[in-house]
């Protein structure tokens, strides 16, 4: 059984952070941990509070984690302060923790911020240590100080995070997706960018996507697969997610994460 450590906000709707995960790493037959960063108040129409978790409670649950159920992968998602990026990026650096995942969370889909982290603060404690980043092209643009609005810019971006911190980046096209298709830029270090290219779905519900596809790449990190190959299965999976056509909620629902069971 390999186990993944989720590290996010709670969503009490259930479309995002921690319950996406947890029903992202269910249903890849894997055993599921979460250190809860923050509380949020939201459903598929927005976000109407979000209550942090303190520095030193978020340090003390993931020790609680490592020093009992050591994780095979770990994913990132909401640092709501730097408290919990410096506590987050301390204790993983303790216990060595691998294949980590971490989804640059700067705002919800409904545009709530979501974080009070400066890009370089989260750049020079986290990168370094992530196996891969997962930004979306306007949290890449927030990050590089780059206007991204072509494919030639995805791959400079995604080239000059890879080149600096020595990190796996996938940027997450969507923002940039024509009408019959989707494309995330994978840049692997030094190596030439990898773009996969996916059905653009006509489907509105789309709360959860960042969060699903960046656990599900570390489902598949933990399974021993390597990058490009962790990302090609998430992005199937996130993309059947999609197909499946969930419609809950009165504004932009979640994913049915179960749709292989």
């Amino acid at each position: 059984m390999k186990k993944v450590l989720t590290i996010a906000g709670s969503d009490c709707s259930g479309g995002a952070g921690i319950q996406a995960d947890l029903k992202t790493i269910t249903a890849h037959g894997m055993y599921g941990m979460s250190v809860i960063t923050a509380l949020t108040a939201q459903n598929t129409m927005g976000i109407t509070g979000i209550h942090k978790v303190p520095g030193e409670f978020i340090e003390k649950q993931l020790e609680t984690v490592f020093e009992d159920i050591f994780p095979d992968a770990v994913k990132i998602g909401m640092l709501p302060d730097p408290e919990a990026v410096e506590a987050v990026a301390k204790t993983l650096r303790k216990y060595n923790a691998k294949n980590i995942v971490l989804d640059t969370v700067l705002s919800s889909t409904s545009g709530t911020l979501l974080s009070d982290v400066k890009g370089d603060f989260m750049k020079d404690r986290l990168f370094n240590i992530s196996t891969i980043i997962t930004p979306n092209v306007p949290e890449a643009q927030k990050i590089t100080g780059m206007k991204i609005e072509t494919k030639k810019e995805v791959e400079e971006a995604a080239g000059l995070l890879a080149g600096r911190y020595e990190c796996n980046v996938l940027i997450k096209g969507g923002h940039l997706c024509t009408e019959d298709k989707s494309e995330d830029c994978l840049c692997i270090k030094t190596e030439d960018p990898i773009w996969f290219e996916a059905e653009k779905i006509n489907n509105p519900n789309t709360h959860g996507t960042g969060c699903t596809l960046s656990s599900a790449i570390a489902c598949n990190l933990a399974l021993g697969k390597d990058v490009p190959e962790a990302v090609l299965n998430a992005k199937e999976y996130i993309t059947a997610c999609i197909r499946d056509g969930l419609d809950i909620g009165r504004g932009r629902g979640p994913l049915n994460h179960m749709v292989r069971l």
